[in-house]
């Protein structure tokens, strides 16, 4: 019986990997199909006898895509280290810092993840514009480097560390920030880890706020490539192009994750755990 079990478990599963990967594979057979061949299917085909990868040359010369992509990096990487910083020293304070008002603040941080975001995009929106920040990466990147969710991540972290290694540590008269750079961050590098990893990927996804504060096409980035490739690029009807294009966007996140899926899962069940 046990044995039946698991082959059941197993067969569910593989359908379900077929069903999650199918999209997948359905995007890169299509950018390998030419124009012609693709628009002569009446039915659609699941394999091809002729791959051409002619459409991901058109996908870098109808539009500049190494520009976006080359946006979309400074983006990613610039937000991603500055909320790392800021997440980093708010959970610390929170975490081991003693202050007036400190679980009050703390409260109404977690009250604020209560806003819905169309909300906060609007008040952003007004921000960045009265600063005359529009059209520039310091309006793309400052609503973006913080997060409520992740310091409260870190924080629960930061407070499994054991409180006598802090006291040992002041007796031998370390700084807090001394503490906090050589033994809480190593401890909870994977927490860490797996912060860098989803920021990332949240930063190479966005969408609505570059669409909304963007419109020259020198700040684009991929999410705005996207609909400047439909628009001017191929048109409508270039399919195969587009799914090219697509595909060139996906690479660095899917191999980002294939090969931190396992920091990703370790760091969120050490966040979830307590004690």
């Amino acid at each position: 019986m046990k044995k039946l079990g698991k082959t059941i478990i197993y067969i569910l599963l593989g359908i379900w990997a077929l069903l999650v990967l199918f999209p997948f594979y359905w995007m890169i057979l299509t950018s390998v199909k030419s124009y012609g061949a693709y628009s002569s299917e009446f039915i659609p085909k699941f394999f091809t006898l002729s791959p051409t990868l002619e459409n991901y040359a058109n996908a870098f010369s109808a539009v500049p895509l190494a520009k976006y992509v080359t946006n979309t990096v400074i983006f990613t990487v610039v937000t991603t280290a500055i909320m790392v910083l800021v997440i980093v020293l708010a959970a610390y304070a929170f975490a081991r810092l003693n202050f007036k008002g400190k679980n009050i603040v703390f409260a109404l941080f977690l009250a604020l993840m209560m806003i819905p975001n169309e909300l906060v995009i609007i008040t952003n929106f007004q921000t960045i514009t009265n600063w005359g920040l529009r059209n520039t990466f310091t309006g793309l990147i400052l609503p973006s480097i913080t997060s409520i969710f992740y310091i409260y991540l870190l924080k629960e972290n930061f407070e499994q560390i054991p409180d006598n290694l802090y006291s040992a540590a002041k007796l031998d008269g370390t700084s807090d920030f001394k503490y906090l750079v050589k033994v809480m961050i190593p401890i909870c590098k994977p927490t860490i880890v797996t912060v860098i990893i989803l920021k990332v990927i949240e930063c190479w996804n966005s969408y609505v706020w570059p669409r909304l504060i963007t419109d020259d096409s020198a700040y684009f980035l991929v999410s705005n490539g996207i609909q400047e490739i439909r628009k001017n690029g191929f048109g409508r009807e270039n399919i195969p192009a587009m799914m090219a294009a697509v595909v060139v966007i996906s690479i660095p996140l899917i191999v980002i994750f294939l090969i931190f899926h396992k920091k990703i899962m370790e760091g969120v069940a050490r966040g979830g755990s307590k004690g």
